[in-house]
């Protein structure tokens, strides 16, 4: 059933602040006053705090003045609350997060918090009421108030935090309608498009550093602007930097003295679909569990949508088994999802973490298993190297195919508990003295020092290898006397490693062709460039145009960018017919077909996201991850002759760990630290990010203050 309510009748509770008890004020006045933000010559927040909780609270009063906007929307996707800004449209991956992340549950795991996080919680929110109560011009679109269970929510930091079995939102909607039963605007992401998504972490130890001592680098490749950069210290042991997802209170990706963190994101099995054996008697539903018949429990989930001048709500009845919600029908099944997308130990496990002081204190973290998301590099200052493909991973029967829905009316496919840590597959200490992961398999995370596929079951670890771990290795593992620098080359490497497997194939295509074929004569000058090419992307490049243009036909048409399976899935005719409509279509926007790289893919920021050729842009050499590239660049166009970057490096780091008082590191953000086009810190970064020249991090506060260009207090005027 659907309701109808005048937006002008909502505006007293959609569009006005609850005003703030003067006790509440009093509070957040006192933590205030606990707190400097000491702003550097790159705009990066240093957040000093008495306390823990005062540094979180710093850290969120500043990711609003960054950004609030992106604060509150972060927030909304994991509420399920994107309608009620952008409308009908989103509705569907409103309710997929409804239906995993219950709100109830979170409020729950609040109360039941230990006492000193319920202080960090408390905190969070305070940290952004505070900067509400503060910065009355700003509206929020809705959250015109923080919870402090709001944060149980996203308890990981992940930019891929849901995890659905491989449940389509088309197939949500196959069980759950919509009242006029709107379809047309489901939009799942193509194949492609998820494959250029992705992150490399890189690890080295002493055996293979000048300073014989370990390096991490942190190189996740997400939306551009998706995480800041920031560096949160406390009296009470806290001292990390790195990079934070707007709207969560801890360094996602980054380091502190002792150690370092890089996640990449993984295929580990950590979530599964079921298939429920559903009866109905008279109005009842039941599932079938070993032969007996269970009640399918109900919940009404109502979402505010808006559409025009109206918010309106579209109410679902919902369903659960004991594996979880049932989240969609395929093929006439119920599908239900047994997950763990969100829990008290996953948050406490990403605070715990940044304050870890080595391996073995790190280890213990890890031994929370709840990270269901990511993989992790590890390096410390005691010269200790390590990586864990996954964290969080369930027991499963061997005899099922957990890569397809699985038999729910029997208990046997049922999980049963955790793996223990050393069981799931993780390297310490290689011999090879060096880690790499780039989303691929970790059968070959340390050349010949890597875990052994036999010895784990085929769930942990169904990742495939991937042009940009090939390079890697090859990269790590020649390399010695590796500095920071030495380590920012390696991962700002141009060989595009997908093209020794995609351009023979085209090549062999050409060289079939009889001397007088007419293609021959008119493809000889192109073949000839993509011949002597050295494969390696730049600005200057006309064959990296090429190959990178001639690829992108097949990686839309075949649905991936696995240079394998574009040469199974195409013939030699089809590659040379691609090659002619690619010098077509540059003579048609360009005159010529001969043009560089670099005039093609383009870095611009705006405002609101819109692209336009007659605008100052910079050129950029770098490339897609697709391809091989370990510096990760994807560019589209969007109704513009150019390609515009949207995703790839973001915040990227390098750090080598030298003890107390000897930590050095180098950082680069994507364009800068500002969202304010009028800010020197806006594009201040753009140059550095594109040509792999990082700047240099302030990591101890006698540093910081030597280059301090604002020091201030929560709530205080510029």
């Amino acid at each position: 059933m659907k309701k109808y309510f005048s937006l002008l009748l909502l505006l007293p509770v959609q569009l006005m602040a609850q005003s703030p008890a003067q006790a509440e004020i009093n509070r957040w006045q006192a933590q205030a006053a606990r707190v400097t933000i000491i702003e550097d010559d790159w705009g990066v927040p240093h957040i000093y705090g008495k306390t823990d909780a005062d540094a979180v609270f710093g850290l969120m009063y500043v990711q609003g003045e960054q950004s609030f906007e992106r604060v509150e929307l972060n927030h909304l996707e994991m509420m399920g609350r994107l309608s009620e800004v952008y409308g009908k449209s989103r509705l569907y991956e409103d309710l997929r997060m409804r239906l995993i992340y219950d709100t109830a549950a979170a409020i729950a795991d609040y109360k039941r918090s230990p006492d000193w996080f319920k202080t960090l919680l408390n905190a969070y929110a305070d940290g952004l009421n505070f900067y509400l109560y503060k910065h009355p011009e700003v509206k929020p679109k809705v959250l015109q108030r923080f919870e402090p269970w709001f944060a149980l929510l996203r308890t990981n930091g992940s930019i891929s935090a849901t995890e659905t079995g491989g449940l389509s939102l088309a197939e949500i909607r196959n069980l759950y309608t919509i009242d006029d039963n709107t379809t047309s605007f489901i939009k799942e992401p193509l194949p492609y498009e998820k494959a250029q998504q992705g992150s490399n972490g890189f690890a080295v130890g002493p055996s293979k550093t000048l300073s014989k001592k370990s390096i991490l680098y942190i190189n996740p490749h997400t939306s551009f602007y998706y995480r800041t950069e920031a560096q949160m210290v406390s009296e009470e042991g806290l001292n990390a930097y790195g990079g934070v997802t707007w709207g969560t209170f801890f360094i996602f990706q980054g380091f502190n003295e002792a150690c370092g963190w890089m996640h990449t994101s993984g295929r580990a099995d950590v979530a599964d679909l079921y298939k429920e054996k559903i009866e109905q008697k008279g109005k009842n539903l039941f599932y079938v569990l070993d032969g007996k018949r269970l009640p399918v429990k109900t919940k009404k989930i109502n979402l505010k949508y808006k559409e025009g001048d109206d918010v309106k709500t579209q109410t679902f009845t919902t369903y659960a088994t004991h594996h979880g919600p049932v989240m969609g029908m395929r093929n006439g099944d119920w599908l239900s999802l047994r997950e763990n997308n969100r829990s008290l130990d996953a948050l406490l496990q990403s605070w715990l973490r940044t304050k870890a002081d080595g391996f073995e204190a790190f280890k213990k973290v890890m031994d929370l298993r709840a990270n269901t998301s990511d993989n992790t590099v590890f390096a410390d200052d005691k010269g200790n190297i390590a990586y864990w493909h996954g964290n969080y991973i369930p027991k499963r029967n061997p005899t099922f195919d957990y890569n397809q829905p699985l038999d729910g009316s029997i208990s046997a496919t049922d999980w049963n508990g955790l793996h223990d840590l050393d069981e799931t597959v993780h390297v310490y200490n290689p011999a090879t003295g060096w880690i790499q992961n780039t989303n691929s398999t970790p059968f070959t995370v340390s050349g010949s020092s890597s875990p052994k596929k036999e010895a784990y079951p085929p769930y942990m670890a169904p990742d495939a290898e991937n042009a940009r771990a090939i390079n890697a290795a090859r990269l790590l593992s020649a390399a010695k006397d590796i500095t920071i620098d030495k380590m920012i080359q390696i991962g700002y490497d141009p060989y595009l490693s997908a093209f020794d497997i995609l351009l023979p194939a085209l090549f062999k295509a050409y060289d079939s062709l009889a001397p007088n074929d007419a293609q021959k004569k008119s493809l000889e000058a192109p073949i000839h460039y993509l011949r002597i090419w050295d494969k390696n992307a730049s600005t200057s490049s006309v064959a990296t145009t090429l190959a990178i243009e001639w690829a992108s036909v097949f990686e839309a048409r075949v649905g991936t960018a696995d240079a394998e399976r574009i040469v199974a899935a195409t013939t030699g005719a089809e590659r040379l017919k691609a090659l002619e409509g690619v010098i077509a279509m540059l003579e048609k926007q360009y005159k010529t077909w001969k043009v560089a790289w670099g005039d093609v893919n383009r870095y611009q920021r705006t405002a609101d996201g819109r692209f336009n050729d007659n605008e100052p842009s910079w050129p950029v050499g770098m490339a897609s991850a697709a391809w091989g590239s370990l510096p990760a660049y994807n560019g589209r166009r969007m109704n513009t002759q150019k390609r515009y970057g949207v995703h790839g490096n973001s915040f990227v780091a390098a750090v080598e760990f030298g003890g107390k008082g000897a930590l050095k590191a180098k950082s680069i953000l994507v364009s800068g630290e500002s969202f304010d086009p009028t800010s020197k810190h806006y594009t201040d970064q753009a140059e550095g990010y594109l040509t792999g020249k990082f700047k240099d991090v302030y990591f101890y506060k006698a540093d910081v203050l030597k280059h301090a260009q604002r020091q201030y207090k929560p709530g205080s005027k510029p």
